[in-house]
């Protein structure tokens, strides 16, 4: 899905293209005033923030790019995949649009890639927010079997080509998105079809799994200096919500605030309740008081 002919409802009137970093990006952006960045999960791309991106344009600059590899951005090969390497090229990205984030939200594995932004000193906004981020290697995965298995499935053309062809098909991404915990909706469920059907961002998600390396990141972790609030959705199925204890124990000053009754993919199950705790982390005020 590198062209925005047949994207259907991934370009939208927000939707830009720049060049930074040796790769084209897809960037949506929108709004005016101190600017908030806001970065995806792995396998999603920036459609992921359709229900919040208008909302909070009213107050900020919103900058939600496709991660490299991902949606209508693209591919920067193996190694502008890893941590690291995703890093470099935002703040590239970043550099090109002539932003500076003041805040930074990202969901799941986006949360990890501003972690790094941060650590790197790329970026230094006033706060961070993780929504269901994945920060920490997984308990009990033995990654020096996971990491050889993931890179070769990352690196065997075939294996995207297949797993793309299989999500066209009847109720595969239903199984996928049910697995998540959160709620689907037809809009979500032709939104993933449609980027689980293109083999060339199966590829980039694939090989971005691969290529992340979780310890150090957690190695690192608490030299970050910027405020966290770790938003946790309690019925999450791909980010346990134990592991804002694991974060917390490395990072005292984090603060946590549970979702209650929403899943990995809160922000697209319950737009609503999400937008009203962001809103409060994003002008320091109670989280818990904005909950339903």
């Amino acid at each position: 899905m590198r062209d925005h002919a047949d994207s259907g409802p991934l370009f939208t009137a927000f939707s830009q293209f720049a060049q930074a970093g040796g790769m084209r990006w897809h960037v949506q952006r929108a709004g005016s005033g101190p600017v908030l960045l806001l970065l995806h999960g792995t396998a999603s791309a920036s459609h992921s923030w359709r229900h919040l991106l208008p909302t909070l344009a009213r107050q900020y600059t919103v900058i939600a790019p496709d991660l490299p590899g991902h949606g209508l951005s693209s591919d920067p090969g193996t190694h502008g995949l890893s941590l690291p390497g995703m890093s470099r090229l935002l703040a590239r990205l970043l550099r090109h649009l002539g932003v500076q984030p003041a805040f930074i939200v990202g969901h799941s594995a986006g949360a990890a890639l501003a972690v790094r932004l941060c650590l790197d000193g790329a970026v230094a906004p006033q706060r961070l927010i993780a929504l269901n981020g994945a920060l920490l290697p997984p308990l009990g995965m033995p990654l020096h079997l996971f990491s050889p298995l993931a890179k070769l499935l990352a690196v065997t053309p075939l294996v995207p080509q297949l797993f793309s062809l299989r999500a066209r098909g009847p109720q595969a991404v239903e199984r996928l998105l049910d697995g998540t915990g959160s709620r689907r909706d037809p809009v979500m469920l032709d939104f993933y079809r449609r980027l689980l059907g293109e083999s060339a961002h199966v590829a980039g998600a694939l090989r971005m799994m691969a290529w992340w390396d979780l310890p150090a990141l957690a190695h690192h972790l608490p030299k970050l200096q910027v405020p966290l609030d770790l938003l946790v959705a309690d019925g999450d199925r791909i980010i346990p919500p134990a592991e804002a204890v694991r974060i917390q124990a490395l990072l005292p000053q984090a603060r946590t605030v549970v979702l209650p009754g929403l899943g990995h993919l809160a922000h697209e199950e319950d737009p609503a309740t999400c937008l009203r705790v962001l809103q409060a982390c994003l002008t320091h005020k109670e989280p818990q008081e904005c909950m339903p």
